[in-house]
């Protein structure tokens, strides 16, 4: 069954425009934010963007595969209590980037920011001034890389381990084997 699409606005300038990624389709209705999509996602798969150009419309629909993830800019008003904060659905293309929250603060940002990239399954990236894209988390793919763990020696239980044990040293035999005859058995009695 298919919902109807929530229409999202500011009521008041000083609070977030917010898209709930739990109900989706939503639309978003806010002129003075620029490359604001006029629909967001759909479905998990894909982004529809119906942008207006003089009097006609266009529908784009873009697969989700072809976003870079979601990423958190910074948007610099006139003055410093002007200044937004955005977590923009990233793409290499500006006309292309769906906002997804805007705020006056930096309160929810951090939250919504990691909500949106588990919803979309998009990694996580930050955007800064220079508009220079980096990625939160290194990721190879779907695996999310870090440093490898410690070997034994460097451990820190490594203290606790005596280093003869870590030691593996193949044995020699000597030249001329030892015999024991005429010994009396220690083991094993008569």
């Amino acid at each position: 069954m298919r919902r109807p699409n929530e229409i999202l606005g500011a009521s008041a300038p000083d609070r977030a425009v917010k898209a709930d990624p739990a109900r989706l389709p939503f639309e978003f209705n806010v002129p003075e934010a620029a490359n604001l999509a006029e629909r967001a996602p759909e479905e998990a798969d894909r982004i529809e963007a119906a942008r207006r150009l003089g009097d006609g419309a266009s529908k784009i629909v873009l697969p989700l595969s072809d976003y870079r993830g979601v990423a958190i800019r910074l948007l610099p008003g006139a003055t410093e209590t002007e200044d937004r904060v955005a977590v923009v659905l990233s793409h290499t293309a500006p006309a292309q980037e769906v906002i997804l929250y805007l705020a006056d603060d930096d309160f929810d940002v951090i939250a919504e920011w990691r909500l949106w990239a588990t919803t979309l399954g998009l990694p996580l990236l930050m955007e800064g001034l220079d508009g220079r894209t980096i990625a939160a988390e290194d990721r190879l793919g779907e695996v999310e890389v870090s440093r490898p763990r410690p070997r034994r020696r460097h451990s820190l239980l490594s203290g606790r381990r005596p280093r003869f044990l870590t030691r593996r040293r193949t044995g020699k035999l000597p030249l001329v084997p030892f015999v024991h005859q005429g010994e009396r058995e220690i083991i094993a009695s008569e």
